[in-house]
Order: structure tokens, then sequence, then C-alpha cells
């Protein structure tokens, strides 16, 4: 269940399960309360109820597949800690399993009531004659005095139905939680706080309602929540300020949503805690749609490097400690043993469309897609990022891998690899919109996320979905949650013609891609690379030599497979780095065309001389350019600081092509470099592995 480790696994688990302990007990608590009797409060307890339950269960699944060995530092009486918390997680479920049984038991009790209601109603109506329900039958036509002597048709009963079952609260009123302003003729302007009378609720998410004025509209769903007369606007400050938020609402569908309560949205909910005033306030503003979230996969990036590329790049270790699981020395071929894996596949971003403008009041610096394997709980690959491209003529279209001048770089093209060894049957990839702004006001910088879509990969019977094109709609709000739209105003149901649905469909929020299976070369290159990775198609042939020379190293040159010694390597030690720089892999994607444009037929079929010409081509280009105080720090989505950098390396790269080489401008008086450390030069196996596991 969590994916994010920290000091060792098994505490990770105790200080969730003490977590949960704490709801459970609150929701005991607030079970025994007098309010606990209404209808609406004991169904929000029962939902609860299910969704610690299927909390609880997967820290079970956690706690079930932990091993001794697999912890980062020795534990004492680990067996009996480890029973200690399954008898802990017991005896939650057995307490939460009582009061889902006590709850469900009082509604039988109503049910039946009420069925017995209608049953003596019933025979009122074929015995007039019966004194002792003379009442009953002058309430029934009391209440058929309004409605008319028509009777309803079946569709007519269902639907009344349907929408009781929605809600059965005994008040009716809703509070505002945001500004909303009428986009077309019929809709209710209010602004936040407002009290709202709703008259009726639709299944397509917008109801009809009522303010204190008599006015009448339609309103969004996801603008409102029930008010509580006695706490009063309280209550929904209360209910922000908790530690594990719970998403009260339903999908259009009427699909319960889902707790998120989950490990990485337990990693990430304090940093993005820390931006929901923000995001509140550019909501209530206007700036953003009602479905925009702090991004939680560049949350997700910033809390370490288990997301990033250059974790996933490294060789991992047997539970043994003594080889790698990953990398393996094939003496036949004399280079590294190709491996396949379960998932292995082209993937290439289209478009996006119908993507909602923010206000004037932020400057958007990046739009983006954001990419990664995911199970529906936890994220499984390195976070990959594409940056996209607009015209100001159709803001609201996203496009990647624009025709440019020279090489494409990486950081636009859509064209993405995906690796995946993970046998989870609800394997997918999880895209994120997400736009990297700048408020205008403050000045305060932050990342919002635009919608998020969830591919699965494989159908129920565990057959992989088709390589073809998928247009995609977009939710809103996180990945942990559902049931949020991206942008309410554009979600309305079409009930006209055809042709109205059509057109309603067309302004869904939706992103296009396109699945591509391998050919038999891209097969063999992609065997390559570890088991599980996203990256860039125009990248994979420098990832690939750098595995290479990682098994040159680690396999075949080390005089003894158990030392652990420092390793001077300047491309292992500094490549990693190259993977969060993206205009550094672009400098050593260009000077090793321009070096293979020179190179004969007989040579590039040659692998092993291909491997010392890029070693060549890497000392001339990169490791001056790490070390070059001219070259300014890399900061994301930053114009200014990203045309500089360029510049440097692209007059770097345009003096070596002219002087044959870097040794000239190394030896120039006018090249300045920072001074640096021989261990900077140096691969730490055990280091770099112990990133990995902590």
């Amino acid at each position: 269940m969590l994916a994010r480790w920290q000091s060792n696994r098994l505490q990770a688990l105790q200080r969730r399960s003490q977590e949960l302990k704490l709801q459970v007990g609150s929701l005991l608590s607030e079970s025994q309360l007098k309010e606990a009797l209404d209808a609406s409060k004991r169904r929000n307890i029962y939902q609860r109820c299910i969704q610690l339950k299927q909390a609880i269960d997967e820290n079970k699944n956690a706690l079930q597949k932990l091993n001794k060995a697999d912890e980062t530092a020795p534990i004492g009486n680990y067996n009996q800690k480890k029973e200690e918390e399954r008898s802990l997680l017991d005896k939650l479920t057995h307490q939460l399993q009582e009061l889902a049984v006590s709850i469900s038991r009082e509604n039988i009790t109503e049910i039946r009531a009420l069925t017995e209601r209608e049953e003596d109603n019933k025979s009122a109506d074929e015995e007039e004659e019966a004194e002792e329900e003379d009442e009953e039958e002058e309430e029934e036509e009391e209440s058929e005095e309004g409605g008319g002597e028509e009777e309803e048709t079946e569709e007519e009963e269902e639907e009344k139905q349907e929408n009781e079952s929605h809600h059965q609260a005994t008040s009716k009123e809703y509070i505002a939680v945001g500004d909303f302003t009428a986009q077309q003729a019929g809709d209710l302007t209010f602004k936040k706080r407002e009290i709202l009378l709703i008259i009726e609720k639709k299944p397509d998410g917008w109801w009809i309602a009522k303010n204190a004025k008599g006015n009448k509209g339609l309103i969004p769903r996801t603008y409102v929540e029930p008010y509580n007369k006695e706490e009063g606007q309280d209550t929904s400050e209360e209910e922000d300020s908790e530690e594990d938020v719970e998403v009260g609402d339903q999908t259009a569908g009427g699909e319960e949503v889902k707790q998120r309560t989950d490990s990485h949205w337990s990693a990430v909910q304090k940093a993005i805690s820390e931006q929901i005033n923000t995001v509140d306030v550019l909501t209530t503003m206007g700036a953003i749609p009602a479905g925009f979230r702090p991004s939680t996969l560049f949350q997700l990036l910033e809390e370490g490097n288990q997301f990033r590329s250059s974790y996933f790049l490294q060789p991992e270790l047997t539970p043994s400690q003594l080889a790698f699981r990953d990398l393996m020395w094939d003496a036949k071929t004399g280079t590294i043993r190709s491996r396949p894996s379960r998932v292995s596949f082209i993937l290439t971003l289209w478009s996006c469309k119908m993507i909602p403008l923010p206000g004037t009041s932020i400057q958007v610096l990046s739009r983006h897609v954001r990419l990664c394997i995911f199970d529906g709980n936890k994220v499984l690959s390195n976070i990959h990022t594409v940056r996209a491209t607009w015209q100001s003529k159709k803001p609201k279209t996203w496009t990647f891998s624009p025709q440019v001048t020279g090489i494409l770089p990486c950081l636009l093209d859509g064209d993405c690899f995906i690796r995946s060894n993970s046998s989870s049957p609800d394997l997918g990839i999880l895209f994120e919109l997400g736009i990297s702004y700048i408020r205008n006001s403050t000045g305060e910088r932050g990342e919002l996320s635009c919608g998020w879509v969830f591919l699965k990969l494989f159908d129920a019977s565990g057959i992989p979905i088709p390589a073809k094109t998928y247009e995609l709609f977009l939710n809103g709000g996180t990945p942990y949650e559902k049931g949020v739209e991206v942008d309410p105003s554009v979600s309305r149901r079409a009930y006209g013609s055809v042709f109205h649905q059509m057109m309603t469909m067309r302004r869904q929020p939706q992103l296009l891609v396109k699945l591509r299976s391998l050919n038999r070369r891209s097969r063999d290159l992609l065997s390559l690379l570890p088991e599980t990775l996203i990256g860039s198609m125009c990248t994979i042939h420098l990832l690939i030599f750098y595995r290479q020379i990682l098994g040159d190293v680690l396999l075949k040159d080390r005089t003894s497979m158990q030392s652990a010694d420092l390793i001077s390597n300047p491309v292992l030690a500094t490549f990693p780095k190259l993977l969060e720089q993206p205009d550094m892999m672009d400098a050593l994607r260009s000077s090793w065309a321009e070096k293979e444009s020179t190179l004969k037929r007989s040579e590039k079929r040659d692998k092993e001389f291909l491997k010392a010409m890029f070693l060549l081509v890497y000392h001339d280009c990169v490791v001056p350019l790490l070390h070059s105080t001219l070259l300014p720090p890399f900061r994301w989505a930053e114009e200014e600081t990203e045309a500089a950098r360029w510049k440097v390396i692209a007059d770097f790269l345009k003096q070596n092509q002219e002087n044959g080489g870097a040794l000239q401008a190394l030896l120039s008086p006018d090249g300045v470099h920072e001074p640096f450390d021989i261990s900077e030069q140096t691969y730490d196996l055990l280091g770099e592995i112990r990133k990995n596991v902590a």
C-alpha cells in the first residue's frame, strides 16, 4: 500500500495503522451522538465504514508482503511486531463490521416500517369501510389533492425513487463553497457561503436551486455542500482541516467516491494542503475552473528521486544482495543480456482538446503532460514529463512534437516508450495534464493539474488492449478522487437532439493518444533497458549506451564481484544528472548525431567502436558543460533561464565543432570552470543502491 518507504517499511505501516485507529475511534464516537439517528448521518457513517474498511484491507495486504530481509535497518522482535499489527487491523475490521451491521439493521427497520405503511395504505384503498384506517385514507386524499387525479407512469415512479435514494436528508439546504456566475440562460448566480434550497437533483450534476430572494435556476453540484444549521458555516472549515479528506460526492452514475487516503495521497497531502488556500482563492476569483487541483505527480517528484528516471535506470540487487536482478552479462554476445517485460510498447501523445483556460490573474509558464505506470493505488514507475505547445488562435488545444529546425528537443517529443514488468491486473497509464504558473499580483509560483485520465492496459480477462488511437475524456480533481469534473460549466448533459448531444461531447476536455506495437528492431532495443522505465524515444540510444557501459564496468571489468570500491568513471557518475536536465541531453544528442554522421558503415556495425566514440563525445561535450561557471543552474519553466542555458550550450557546441574538440576551450584562459572533488567523478555502487532502497 505504501509506495514511499521512509525509515523502514514496518514502521511506516505502524504509523498508518495508528492513523486508521484514530479514524475508527472518531467514527465510533460520532455514531453514538444524537445526530447519528438522522438517516443522512447514518448513511454518511456507513459510507465512511466502507472506505475505512478498504484502507485497512490495503494495509493488511501490504503487511502480508513484508519480509524482514527487505528492511533497510535491523528491527528487533520483527515477527512479533508484525503479528501485533495484524491483530490491530483485525480488531479495527471487526469494529467497523459491527458498526456497519448495526446501521444496516436500523435502515432495514425503517424500510420495513415504510413497507408496512404502504401495505396498510393499499388495504385502506380496498377496504374503504374499515374504521381503523380512516385517518390513513384522509392523509392519502390530502397528499393526492396537490398532485391531481392522474396516476404517475412507471418511469416517473422509478425516477422519483432514484432521486429520493440520492439524498433523504431532513433538510435540503446547501451552502455554496465558491462563487458561481451564470454561464447561460437558466443558470443561478450565487456567492460563496450563500444558503441555497435544492428543489431537484438531476443526474447530470446540475441541480435546480432557489436562493433567499426566491430566484430559481441551475447550479453545479460541485459548488455546494450540505448545510448544517447547528454547526453553521464552521462545518465546511472543519472538514477541510481534517488530515484525511473525505470526498462526499457521487459520480453521475451514482458510484461512490473513493476516499483520498491512499499511500501516495498521504505522501503528498501535506504539500498539497499548503497550496489549497491558494487554489481556493484562484477558484473563487474565477482564475481557474473548479476541477483544477495542485498537481499530484509534481508533488511526488518533489518528494525525492524515487519517481525520477535516474532512480529506475540504476541496477537493482537481488534479495541476497550478492548479484544484480536486472543487469546480467551475456558471454556469447559480449554485452548485457536483453530482458523482455510484460508491458513494452510505444505511446504517442497527439493532442489535448478543449482544455479550460486560466484567468488573466495568473501567467502560464508551461503546459505539459506527466505520465506514469499506475495500478489505481500507487505509482509503479518514473514520472515522465512532455511539454506541450499551443497557438494563440487555438488556446484550448495543446499539441506535441512540433516541427523545429534541427533536432527536436526531448522535452517536446510526444513519442514515449513504456516498459513495466508489474503483474498487477489493474495496470495502466496515468496521464495528468498540468500547468506551471505565476500569480501576477504576488509573484507566487505553483503547479496545477488541469485534469487526469487513467488508461487501463488489460481487460477483465487479462488480454492487452489493442494498439490504436484512444480518445480519453479527462476527470477533474486528483487521481484519488472520483466524480469531479474539470469544468462544471461545460459538463451538463444534452437532453435535446442527437446533434446537441454530439456538440456537448465535443466540448469535453480530452486527451488523444496512440498506442503502437513494436517491430523487431524496437523490441530488441527496448529489451536492453530496465524492466520498468518510461522515457522519450529520441533518447533511447543514449540510455542503451549508459546501460552497456554500466554492464562493462560492473560485470565485465570488475576484478571481484564482492568488491564495493569506488569506481572512477565520469560517465556513470554524471549521466543520471543529465536525465534531470533536458537541454543537456539535447546537447549530447546533437554532438553524437554529428559524430555518428562521420562514421563509416562498417564502424557503425562495430559495437565496441561505437562505445569508444560515445565516450569521447561525452567527455568533449557533457563533462565541461556540467562544470562550466557560465551555465546557469537548471530551473523548470523559467523561460529566461532556459534561453540563457541554451545560448551557453549552443556557443560551446559551435566552438567544439570549429576546434575539433573541447581541448582548446578547456585550456583557454577565457574558460572558467567550477572546481570539483574526485568523488564527483566516481561511481559509488553501494551509494546508488542505498538511494534506491531508501
